[in-house]
């Protein structure tokens, strides 16, 4: 079914609600000091409001951590990429 062209399938029909409250989460490997977080969370905070003109208050942010044994790339783990990095 095509719904192009009807109401609230475009920018034109977002709702209120969905301008005025972003949610992001980001996921990461664990590591960063909390400041490193709360200082990129500010930063994403301020470009949703600079970009989305949305109220500080309504952004959300959420960050969803993994150990380092928990993620992996290029079929290895980060703590086994750690590792190689330090020989």
């Amino acid at each position: 079914m095509d719904c192009r062209g009807k109401p609230g399938n475009d920018a034109a029909g977002i709702t209120n609600r969905e301008q005025r409250m972003p949610e992001i989460t980001v996921s990461m490997a664990a590591g960063r000091t909390n400041e490193q977080k709360a200082n990129m969370m500010r930063d994403i905070t301020k470009a949703l409001v600079t970009h989305l003109g949305v109220d500080p208050e309504a952004v959300v942010i959420q960050i969803n951590e993994a150990p380092l044994t928990h993620k992996m790339k290029g079929g290895k783990t980060f703590v086994e990429r750690l590792a190689e990095q330090k020989k």
